[in-house]
């Protein structure tokens, strides 16, 4: 028998391997790895295994990450991207979770579904389960369009210290970073960025040079963010449109070219706008989409500024086709467009412009839901396409072919407060989904996500962005918009992890009883554009034209809560509940009372209350932080309910001069007092006075207490009510 020769070389070769696996093992704490297959090449997936790394250290699970290929064997997790299995439909976004061989797949069509599929283990694993054990499930997004609003504060249509204390923030783009992971964590696939004309900050225009006046260091850096930025996005799955108000162009340009800022609509301005839309379009190849907005200044629709050019729909939608679309199609790759309904479109101008466009992807058309208050009602009451407000059905009625609603639900409600109600978006969700709509939007026009600039400085601060305070907010809309049977314990399992909790249920129930509140308000007191109502702070700095408006300060008396309308057709106002009372009327099945309403809110402020008592001895300085949020929410919660009872009761004694109704009035407005003076001393060991209508109204119609904003400005006007019982 032969003997076998080993050569020499290969004992080194088993002794580095050797050495080499015991380097790893120790660089890995001693822990077992495990394998996770994937294309490496693709970003959005790359973003998903990162997170699903962190879930697995943490549970002190070892991670080899390895390319994918069609050979892939072994134990391990196997991230696929393929063909749809006629087994299972799996839709572009959507994503397969299975076992196969003792290994755990995750397929999907696309590389977003499977970043969104990838996240999901992790999210599972942080939960505290095992990547062998999990339930296997298919999942496919509701809606298509999950996108977020976010204002920008250069050229910013809201002006004031609100916007400007934003820019350098929103310059910087470790905060973009911030922002884009939280969205492809929650779901989100759109970022829509707004201002009035943001053309200028992202190009020099080729035959408009003199359109901005940056120099050629300063354009390069405009150019380095914005390129970045669009590439941060796409590399989540995210899409990135830019969206503005017409018809406007820079200072720059209107000095230059002797032409007005606003509304002008001479044939220069038109070339512009065509040119440096389709200039956009060839220099960001990462821009996903254009946003146009039909805005105020297109039409002395008003009648209140007669330098304004009178523009006819028809008119406004020639300008829309003869500039933004034909900037479109003259570019060398197609984009996706945005028309907004807003006050000065209609639905068949609307339809003709975008049947002429032949667009190869479906357009975007947003609506607001209830106006500027989307934070109120799921029922839609009111949209913003018409001068009464009411609802215009003609944008989905017929059926449109080549183009989608989405609901703007914007928040000019609650800007300092956190807030999380899961079943109200559930249900919206519920109520409002049709074959005409195929997503949602979600954003502020007077409100910035970026610089907290509420909250004091203190040592429990562990934020660093305003969006991060409000995380509960944007994890609770992108992941129920992406998959509205998105259970409770996701939510809780984020209470849990955040802040060491054996349990997040309190927690979550809590924010689901404190933040019925400004919905409630928003529901019952009718509003309808941006200053008409600011929930957290009673505010009604304008009139919606739905009853008498104070003229002593912004904040909502007795006498405004009595004679205001509501939103909600199912809710009774002051008014007309007394007068059924009186008249002893049956009140109509189906129909939320104020005495109804004021029980609903007292029942939540106990709620809220219980839970925080429950949590607050082990609360750690960040989580009382929240809790203290909620407390806030529990007092304004009474605060609300005392005033609809004595305002009842005010209004009953003013038609039947019972004494005693004045008496009770007068008793209800003084707990009142006491509930705001809470309010006011909870708020004030957090948050300082912040600006909120400051700078951008104009001194003829503003009221100078709600430039600046703090709870306690306001106790005078709480106080006021007493004396208006009284008189």
């Amino acid at each position: 028998m032969k003997r076998r020769y080993i050569p020499y070389w290969l004992g080194f070769v088993v002794f580095f391997l050797t050495l080499s696996r015991a380097v790893q093992a120790q660089a890995t704490g001693g822990k077992s790895q495990l394998t996770i297959a994937f294309d490496t090449t693709s970003k959005p997936i790359q973003f998903g295994v990162s997170q699903l790394e962190k879930a697995l250290n943490k549970s002190s699970q070892g991670v080899r990450k390895v390319p994918i290929s069609l050979d892939s064997k072994g134990r391990g997790i196997l991230v696929s991207v393929q063909p749809a299995q006629s087994e299972v439909f799996i839709r572009e976004e959507g994503y397969r979770i299975s076992y196969q061989n003792n290994s755990l797949l995750i397929t999907a069509v696309d590389a977003a579904g499977a970043m969104y599929g990838v996240l999901d283990v992790a999210e599972q694993i942080q939960m505290g389960k095992s990547w062998k054990t999990l339930t296997p499930k298919a999942v496919n997004p509701h809606f298509t369009v999950r996108a977020l609003k976010v204002n920008l504060p250069w050229s910013s249509y809201r002006l004031g210290p609100a916007m400007d204390v934003h820019k350098d923030v929103c310059r910087d783009l470790a905060y973009w970073q911030r922002m884009l992971d939280q969205m492809a964590e929650n779901r989100f696939n759109v970022l829509s960025l707004w201002n009035v004309h943001p053309f200028a900050y992202m190009v020099k225009p080729t035959n408009f040079p003199e359109a901005n006046a940056f120099p050629p260091n300063e354009m390069a850096d405009w150019k380095q963010f914005w390129t970045a930025l669009f590439r941060m996005a796409k590399e989540r799955g995210i899409e990135p449109y830019i969206v503005n108000w017409n018809i406007a162009v820079s200072p720059e340009f209107a000095k230059a070219y002797g032409v007005k800022e606003r509304n002008d609509t001479s044939a220069v301005v038109k070339r512009y706008t065509r040119e440096v839309v389709t200039q956009i379009i060839n220099e960001y190849p990462d821009l996903a989409g254009i946003g146009i907005t039909l805005a105020d200044w297109m039409s002395n629709f008003s009648g209140t500024n007669a330098s304004l050019p009178e523009m006819t729909p028809k008119d406004r939608e020639d300008w829309i086709e003869e500039t933004v679309v034909a900037g479109i199609k003259a570019a060398n790759r197609p984009v996706k467009l945005l028309h907004r309904s807003v006050l000065s479109a209609d639905p068949g101008e609307m339809r003709r412009v975008i049947n002429n466009a032949h667009l190869p992807d479906t357009t975007l058309v947003e609506i607001k839901f209830n106006w500027s208050h989307g934070h109120s009602t799921p029922v839609l009451a009111l949209t913003h396409d018409s001068h009464s407000g009411k609802r215009d059905d003609g944008y989905w009625n017929p059926m449109p072919s080549n183009y989608r609603i989405q609901w703007m639900i914007r928040n000019e409600d609650f800007f300092i407060l956190r807030w999380g109600q899961p079943d109200f978006i559930r249900k919206h969700i519920a109520q409002n989904t049709a074959p005409y709509v195929n997503g949602y939007f979600v954003g502020s026009e007077g409100y910035i996500p970026a610089k907290d600039y509420s909250h004091v400085t203190s040592a429990h601060r562990t934020w660093a962005y305003a969006f991060e305070k409000q995380w509960l907010f944007y994890q609770l809309w992108g992941r129920l918009l992406y998959d509205p049977a998105t259970p409770d314990a996701v939510f809780e399992a984020s209470f849990a992890s955040r802040y060491g909790l054996k349990s997040g249920k309190p927690m979550l129930e809590a924010f689901s009883a404190a933040s019925q509140m400004p919905l409630r308000l928003a529901s019952f007191y009718g509003s309808t554009w941006d200053y008409t109502l600011y929930s957290e702070g009673f505010l009604s700095p304008f009139s919606a034209g739905k009853g008498a408006q104070d003229t002593v300060s912004s904040f909502i008396s007795i006498n405004e809560l009595i004679d205001h309308s509501t939103l909600d057709p199912t809710y009774l106002s002051i008014k007309e509940y007394v007068d059924q009372i009186v008249a002893k009327k049956k009140i109509p099945t189906g129909k939320m009372t104020p005495v109804a309403l004021a029980d609903l809110l007292d029942a939540d402020s106990k709620t809220v209350l219980q839970r925080v008592q429950q949590l607050r001895s082990s609360a750690s300085p960040t989580l009382a932080c929240e809790l203290a949020d909620l407390e806030a929410w529990a007092y304004l919660s009474r605060y609300f309910a005392d005033k609809l009872r004595a305002a009842v009761a005010l209004q009953t004694y003013r038609l039947s001069q019972d004494k005693s109704q004045q008496q009770k009035a007068i008793t209800y407005l003084n707990q009142c007092l006491d509930h705001w003076r809470k309010v006011s001393e909870i708020t004030a060991s957090h948050y300082h006075e912040v600006p909120y209508t400051e700078g951008y109204l104009s001194k003829e119609n503003a009221f100078k207490d709600s430039q600046r904003f703090l709870w306690s400005n306001y106790q005078s006007q709480v106080e006021r009510d007493i004396v208006l019982a009284r008189e």
